[in-house]
């Protein structure tokens, strides 16, 4: 489980991004905090892998929060997502260059926010892999960068589909360790199994996502679902 800390100074906020998190598989809320200082407190305490952190704070900026976990010599330091409604591109930059992974401008929704956790739990994973042997080569180096962004949306048509829940449905195939059905990719995404059946058709249509059919004892064939190469 990626143990994940939320930090925003309106709790209302704070808990409705908590629930967010919750419903992507893989991550966990370890804690919330509203301040600079209680979330330092909590990454010295609870050790979590990874931070959404707004950046306007009542005692001072997530920035600041990054740049004292930059010259903490006690650990690892924690990767962070920054969920924010500050659009000021000097913000966008200082983060960049404090290392957070993402910047999500508020207010957003939780398919936006799925997108961002499910990049980055797809580059733990390489990350992972690649960990286990010697050395890279510039393939695995770019397979990296990639999986630290989300993927592309998917072009839609006029009407009657969200982009987000396009590419949500799409990010979710992408890192599925096997085929899946309608039902499960909507429990994956929180979304209907109507809604997942008819994203997931219009994503065969476009040749994103290829359909496989699997026979059981009844006879009819179960829809299976799986990324196209």
């Amino acid at each position: 489980m990626i143990r994940t800390l939320v930090v925003d100074d309106d709790f209302r906020v704070s808990h409705i991004h908590s629930d967010y998190v919750s419903r992507v598989e893989g991550f966990e809320v370890v804690a919330e905090a509203a301040t600079v200082a209680q979330a330092l407190d909590a990454v010295h305490t609870l050790r979590p892998d990874l931070l959404l952190l707004d950046v306007f704070l009542p005692d001072g900026s997530g920035l600041d929060v990054l740049r004292q976990l930059s010259g903490d010599e006690g650990g690892d330091r924690p990767d962070a997502i920054m969920i924010t409604a500050d659009r000021d591109i000097t913000s966008v930059r200082i983060a960049m260059k404090l290392g957070a992974v993402g910047y999500l401008v508020k207010p957003f929704g939780s398919a936006d926010l799925a997108k961002r956790l499910l990049a980055y739990r797809e580059l733990q994973h390489r990350m992972d892999v690649l960990g286990s042997i010697p050395e890279t080569d510039q393939a695995d180096v770019d397979a990296l960068f990639s999986a630290a962004r989300p993927p592309a949306v998917p072009r839609v048509p006029a009407k009657g589909h969200s982009a987000p829940t396009l590419a949500l449905l799409h990010q979710i195939l992408r890192t599925a360790h096997s085929d899946l059905s309608a039902a499960e990719a909507a429990e994956l995404t929180g979304v209907s199994r109507a809604t997942a059946q008819r994203y997931l058709s219009y994503l065969v249509k476009e040749g994103m996502v290829r359909l496989e059919l699997r026979y059981g004892a009844t006879g009819r064939p179960e829809h299976r679902y799986r990324i196209a190469n």
